[in-house]
């Protein structure tokens, strides 16, 4: 009868860490892991979308402050507890259509004359409540008369409303014209809070 220590007993089963999932397991783990990080990212896409809203500019009205393509970001939540101020520039739903899509324009704006404010141009000087009111961002300098209000004119800003021009102002369609007029607070979709692009002009507002 032959005689066997422990040591050299020898067992047909392998070891924990020997064992190696089949390729149908690793596949099906890949997978899963893959799906948790597809919906994880686009949860998190969601949730920065729901604050912010990036915006190519397509237009030359907010010159020489803003330039065509160039990349802003809006802040789609900072109106939710605060209402706007004069100065800020905002993206609004406008009901002038796109010549291309149909859709009414979404257009970029600075907020010039608040509710209750009286509006008033003479001789290419801007005036609120009475008072010359000095710009150092405009393109040209000046702001010329349109239809609201006419030369010499005076317009009050209605409740909820707000007056709204471009610093281009020879060039820009705005609240001066007939077909934007005053932007209710509803149209406005956010504040650009940020030039993203160009690089060399990153920039806050």
């Amino acid at each position: 009868m032959d005689n066997y220590s422990e040591e050299n007993l020898n067992t047909t089963e392998p070891e924990a860490s020997d064992v190696k999932p089949d390729a149908g397991e690793t596949a099906g783990s890949f997978l899963k892991s893959l799906l948790i990080d597809v919906v994880i990212a686009v949860i998190l896409a969601a949730i920065v979308l729901f604050f912010i809203r990036p915006t190519i500019v397509k237009q030359s009205s907010m010159e020489d402050t803003l330039h065509e393509n160039d990349y802003m970001i809006m802040y789609k939540q900072a109106y939710r507890s605060n209402t706007p101020e004069r100065g800020d520039i905002i993206i609004f739903q406008s009901t002038m259509p796109d010549e291309n899509t149909g859709k009414d324009k979404l257009l970029i704006k600075r907020v010039i004359g608040l509710p209750g404010d009286d509006i008033s141009i003479i001789n290419d000087q801007l005036y609120i409540n009475g008072e010359a009111y000095h710009e150092d961002y405009l393109k040209d300098g000046y702001t010329p008369a349109f239809e609201i209000p006419a030369e010499g004119e005076t317009f009050t800003v209605p409740d909820g409303q707000y007056f709204v021009m471009g610093d281009n102002r020879a060039g820009s369609i705005d609240s001066r014209r007939s077909e934007v007029g005053t932007v209710a607070f509803d149209q406005i979709q956010g504040k650009v809070v940020l030039r993203l692009f160009p690089f060399n002009k990153i920039q806050r507002f």
